[in-house]
């Protein structure tokens, strides 16, 4: 992983880091400029990608950001979204990526246990109960869901925030209802996670592995078990020499490439392989 780590993607996004360790707007669908063109959030999901993590001073320098957000010391630039409760909902997206990062952050772990309990109770017959899950939001922030976000709570935030943090039985209830949810996991995956893609050299195919990577996070036996479909699909996607390759389609500039280049299709193969093996280890692990 240290090539990736030392690739021109990850330099350049490294040098549009702002002294306060954010590259200007947060949110993924904040627009860009040319001041700003990229994202917080754009930036972090990149060096994840490519292998930085909370022992690399980029990282570092974000994390203490969100953290300082967090606490109210200083506030994203991002315009407020009039649909949802956006305190809440910024709480929820900063929570989340430091716990991506580091689970020693007293603020996000609170924001954390506050989302446990609310699923928790909102699967606590075994089922998804929208009515349970409403009005224990409510107990928790005192203001009724507002906005698709939190709404609904298969997205990318309450997913990831919450990973491998359930009861085995909550958890196992999630996983059925966030793969059979007919939009999949809202920003990763926009269809129901339990059909598979038609192609497997697609962009499409890409971001559903991007869904099995979140859920990949769960070590409950029970989520283990129900993933093994897609080791299935992915072994049986393999090329003949034993590699995977999905093609030149899946460039997105997020997942794909890992290398400097693509020019080369070993270059090609070797990132594809690099990942799907990723995933199926932590699947199995």
């Amino acid at each position: 992983m240290n090539d990736y780590k030392n690739s021109k993607w990850a330099s350049d996004i490294i040098d549009l880091q702002k002294d306060d360790g954010s590259w200007g707007y947060f949110h993924t669908l904040s627009e860009p400029s040319k001041q700003n063109p990229i994202t917080t959030e754009q930036a972090i999901r990149r060096l994840e990608i490519l292998g930085y993590t909370i022992n690399d001073s980029p990282i570092i320098k974000a994390v203490s950001y969100m953290q300082d957000c967090l606490a109210g010391k200083k506030e994203i630039p991002d315009r407020k979204e009039k649909l949802h409760n956006w305190n809440i909902f910024t709480t929820l997206m900063l929570s989340t990526w430091i716990r991506r990062f580091t689970k020693d952050d007293n603020n996000a772990n609170n924001v954390a246990r506050k989302w446990i309990d609310i699923i928790s109770h909102a699967f606590e017959k075994g089922v998804y109960d929208n009515n349970i899950y409403i009005e224990t939001y409510q107990k928790k922030y005192k203001l009724p869901p507002r906005g698709g976000r939190l709404l609904d709570l298969s997205t990318f935030y309450q997913i990831s925030l919450i990973a491998n943090s359930l009861e085995d039985e909550v958890a196992v209830a999630l996983f059925d209802y966030v793969l059979q949810h007919q939009s999949g996991i809202y920003y990763i995956y926009d269809k129901k996670i339990s059909v598979l893609p038609e192609l497997f050299k697609s962009k499409q195919a890409s971001r559903y592995i991007g869904a099995i990577e979140l859920l990949s996070k769960y070590k409950n036996p029970g989520c283990k078990n129900k993933l093994e479909f897609v080791v299935e699909w992915l072994n049986n996607n393999k090329e003949p020499e034993g590699f995977w390759d999905m093609g030149t389609t899946v460039k997105d500039g997020v997942r794909f490439p890992l290398s400097d280049s693509w020019r080369s299709k070993d270059l090609r193969i070797k990132d594809c392989t690099y990942r799907i093996s990723n995933v199926i280890n932590k699947i199995k692990d």
